[in-house]
């Protein structure tokens, strides 16, 4: 099951937005973009609470853990991008910073979902 890099980072994003729509978020946007940054899903869990989540996807784990994969210049550029959406949208609650380390198994993905992995 070969996936080219791009092919799957999008399989993976797209097994993360499932996992988590379950878990009862939803999921506002994909791919936003601010800048020269980009966060994979943007999503709101209740009223109160919005999520930046970066998507970490491995077709193995022989690189060791896809979390370990964010860079000191990804996370502020992250910060970025999340301040310009909370001032677009006006948001007033509660923000964290997720990460999903997807991994592809025969099966499909292994989802290992980080809560307030940074800041």
């Amino acid at each position: 099951m070969a996936h080219a890099p791009h092919e799957l980072g999008q399989a993976g994003e797209a097994a993360a937005a499932a996992y988590l729509q379950a878990r009862g978020y939803e999921v506002l946007t994909r791919g936003y973009r601010y800048g020269r940054a980009e966060v994979d899903l943007v999503l709101k869990f209740g009223t109160e609470l919005l999520v930046f989540a970066e998507v970490k996807t491995r077709s193995s784990g022989q690189f060791g853990p896809p979390e370990t994969f964010v860079s000191a210049r990804k996370k502020e550029l992250f910060r970025q991008a999340a301040t310009h959406l909370q001032e677009e949208l006006d948001w007033r609650g509660d923000i964290r910073f997720d990460i999903l380390a997807l991994t592809l198994l025969s099966s499909g993905f292994r989802v290992e979902h980080f809560e307030d992995a940074f800041y």
